[in-house]
């Protein structure tokens, strides 16, 4: 592990100062040398120095108030002193979520008492670890607080990703990975997480999301003419030549009742539920292994449901052409019937292709457009809705696949 340079405590004696940055969360002097023990797998070690980082990251998920990082060195019974890293990721209940105000007041306790904000933390605590085939684990958990208040924080390994893009053998070998898992969470072998009302029927997760995020807040935006006036999208559609992309958008829009009861009917597993290259870490250390974070829908979904997150990903993070979504689209899906296959799910290839796009239309086809960053901020440029209208046009070209 690499460590930025840190303040040099004597002893623990200024950890407190040292950890200050993590305010209510920060430990005392006991907690923190425990921390750093489980870290280094060395009982006996002894922190020398610490630093809060807070990592670069525009957090969109309600349940996650800050992620952070923190460096250190330690010094081992032996004599040896070595550098530490952890990875702290602060957990909350939607009611503390400072952009509650924009859910509707109808629908906002609702949403607060459906969002599984403790999601990860069942993650960590369930068996899940020895079912995950080899390729794939769980980031280590050194330490996991639970507060009164609904909030909570995860002691993390942090991981020292590869740099680099993705190379077109890594999602396949993705694709394969998440197959397999699918087959090993079929609805009979495993339970949810978490256990909440209703959270056993096939495509709830989807179908309250497209009710809310699509149907109430996209859709109606996306059907207004002002909306593609306005002149960051006007010149974005213009310079793509894309003047038909509202119709056609419109056009998947009423399908959306249709293809969600067509999901509902195929086989369904628990999956990822979020299964984004950026929640399937590739360490410098073994490139070969996934470290799989930040879970999500945990509820049976349609089979073929993690591709779509998995295809998207980076595009949607700017970090990849969406010329290159074609290539990817390509090997994932026979990667993933393969990896099916191989723990003894056999599917057809015509319902993985639905699963995998009709839920990539429900979830992506109409959000993918980032209309709630209209006046913002000057940093909101056209080139992002450019790139970002480019990317709507992959994937509904993607999803015209399916009927």
């Amino acid at each position: 592990m690499t460590s930025p340079p840190g303040g040099t405590m004597n002893g623990t004696a200024n950890v407190t100062e040292a950890l200050a940055p993590l305010g209510r969360d920060a430990l005392d002097e006991q907690e923190f040398t425990e921390l750093v023990e489980a870290i280094t797998a060395e009982p006996g070690a002894r922190p020398m120095s610490a630093r809060v980082v807070p990592v670069d990251y525009l957090i969109g998920t309600p349940s996650t108030e800050q992620l952070l990082r923190l460096f250190g060195t330690a010094e081992l019974p032996s004599g040896e002193q070595v550098a530490w890293s952890c990875f702290v990721k602060k957990l909350q209940s939607a009611r503390h979520w400072p952009m509650i105000h924009v859910v509707p007041e109808p629908v906002r306790q609702d949403f607060i008492d459906k969002l599984p904000w403790r999601l990860e933390i069942a993650v960590h605590r369930s068996g899940i670890a020895d079912i995950l085939p080899d390729g794939l684990r769980l980031p280590t958990a050194y330490r996991i607080d639970e507060h009164e208040d609904d909030r909570a924080v995860l002691w993390m390994e942090n991981v020292d990703q590869a740099p680099g893009c993705w190379p077109l053998e890594r999602f396949e070998r993705a694709a394969y990975l998440l197959g397999r898992l699918s087959a090993r969470r079929q609805t009979h072998l495993v339970q949810p997480f978490l256990a909440r009302e209703d959270v056993q029927v096939p495509g709830l997760g989807l179908r309250y999301y497209t009710s809310g995020r699509v149907q109430m807040a996209a859709l109606p935006g996306l059907a207004d003419e002002q909306t593609w006036r306005h002149p960051l999208l006007a010149s974005a559609v213009c310079n793509a030549g894309d003047h038909g992309l509202r119709d056609e958008l419109l056009e998947l829009g009423a399908r959306l009742p249709a293809v969600l009861d067509a999901l509902d009917a195929l086989p369904q597993t628990y999956q990822h539920g979020d299964a984004s290259p950026q929640n399937l870490l590739v360490s410098k250390d073994n490139e070969d292994e996934f470290v799989v974070i930040d879970w999500g829908f945990d509820c049976p979904q349609a089979v073929g449901f993690d591709l779509g997150q998995l295809l998207i990903g980076l595009a949607h993070a700017g970090e990849l052409s969406p010329d290159a979504l074609p290539a990817v689209h390509r090997v994932i899906l026979p990667a993933f019937r393969e990896g099916l296959a191989a723990d003894g799910m056999a599917v057809p290839e015509e319902q993985v292709r639905y699963g995998y796009l009709g839920s990539l239309m429900c979830r992506a086809a109409f959000t993918a457009l980032p209309l709630e960053l209209f006046g913002k901020n000057d940093s909101v440029t056209e080139a992002l809705f450019y790139e970002r209208v480019r990317l709507t046009r992959a994937i509904v070209d993607l999803v015209k696949e399916i009927n």
